[in-house]
């Protein structure tokens, strides 16, 4: 029994041959019925539209640079208030399509991401999710929301009865 090849809920594959000298703009839409399965992926409530622009030019003979324009409209719940609330997330970034194999570990965090690609195409849609998942904010927090009073008071500390008993002795 072979296992089943995980395809991404935004498969867009785009041959890099046909990018020419002075490069190229693809642009990434989510399909309506697609729109779901990725909110289920980034867990999330729901997204509601999901584009992305790629400015696209080589870089040497294997490698080709893009500069992406994210826009999307989520649902998320807001941590404070646990109620969901909708926004828009825009976010501009820039990514290396490289040979699978070839990707560098290159530990600065400022370091352009590689995105490894097999078969001449790399998965614009598959990138344009990857970078909505880390556009999105680890703790969404609706406008406006703000953490109840005895959230923010401090807790008395459970070893002060001892430090108390050891300041006497």
């Amino acid at each position: 029994m072979t296992p089943e090849l995980h395809r991404p809920e935004l498969h867009r594959p785009f041959a890099l041959d046909r990018i020419g000298p002075r490069g190229m703009t693809v642009n990434i839409e989510a399909k309506p019925e697609e729109l779901p399965a990725v909110a289920v992926r980034l867990r999330i409530l729901a997204l509601e539209r999901l584009h992305c622009a790629f400015k696209l030019r080589r870089v040497g003979t294997s490698t080709v640079e893009a500069e992406g324009a994210l826009r999307a409209r989520v649902t998320e719940t807001c941590v404070v208030s646990l109620d969901p609330f909708s926004h828009d997330v825009e976010e501009s970034f820039t990514v290396q399509f490289v040979p699978a194999g070839t990707e560098d570990d290159n530990p600065d965090p400022e370091a352009v991401d590689q995105i490894p690609y097999t078969g001449g195409a790399a998965d614009l849609g598959e990138a344009a999710v990857e970078q909505l998942a880390l556009a999105l904010d680890p703790f969404p927090r609706k406008p406006g929301a703000v953490l109840p009073a005895e959230a923010t008071e401090e807790a008395p500390n459970p070893f002060a009865a001892l430090l108390a008993r050891r300041a006497q002795d």
